[in-house]
């Protein structure tokens, strides 16, 4: 498994990740609330710029990140198109990227421990109703984990089949893909079983 911590440090890994975590929540619900494609397209250039400021390095780590969301904009911006809404298509694009960049912001910039520590200090409250703090923060950390990890070898596959193949991969390498995450699935519950699995928080 891979972190999606930066490994180029800057001034906002030592921010306390609550305060992060919910200045990305009230920037969230902002671009939902904003209709106006000039101030989404202002606020989009300045994600960039808080990209652009740690250095190239930090830069091109966070554009890796955002990558894989170019499937999902050339989707929208030609179902549009074809619809006649262009105008519309770009704003959902805009606020799209926007919302996924600043979350990847406060990844990039912020421990998994330290994630998990606020979700923690958020839900327990509800252990008084029986909820099992362990397995929620087992569930976020495997869930934040893992899917960079399926992400590579779902790219892996595609680029086996096109080394063996000049027909484009599409839903042919859906079901290899389903066996993997379903053998690493099978690994990990292995590997929980054989340390004892999840106990149950005790109530005090």
């Amino acid at each position: 498994m891979i972190s999606l911590t930066s490994p180029v440090r800057t001034r906002a890994h030592g921010w306390p990740a609550g305060a992060k975590l919910g200045a990305l929540c009230v920037a969230s619900v902002g671009l939902f609330w904003v209709s106006d494609l000039r101030i989404m397209l202002l606020a989009a250039v300045l994600t960039a710029v808080l990209y652009a400021l740690p250095g190239r390095g930090f830069l091109r780590f966070g554009l890796r990140r955002l990558w894989p969301l170019w499937p999902f904009v050339v989707l929208i911006l030609a179902w549009h198109l074809v619809t006649g809404g262009l105008a519309q298509g770009l704003h959902i694009t805009v606020r799209m990227l926007t919302a996924v960049a600043l979350a990847n912001l406060v990844t990039m910039t912020t421990t998994l421990t330290d994630m998990m520590q606020v979700v923690r200090w958020l839900l327990h409250p509800l252990t008084r109703v029986g909820l099992n703090l362990r397995a929620v923060q087992l569930a976020s950390a495997m869930v934040i984990r893992f899917t960079p990890v399926l992400a590579h070898k779902g790219g892996a596959l595609a680029m086996a089949w096109r080394a063996r193949s000049r027909k484009r991969a599409g839903w042919r390498v859906i079901v290899p893909f389903m066996v993997l995450a379903l053998d690493d699935a099978d690994h990990v519950a292995q590997a929980l079983r054989a340390r004892g699995g999840i106990e149950m928080d005790r109530l005090s």
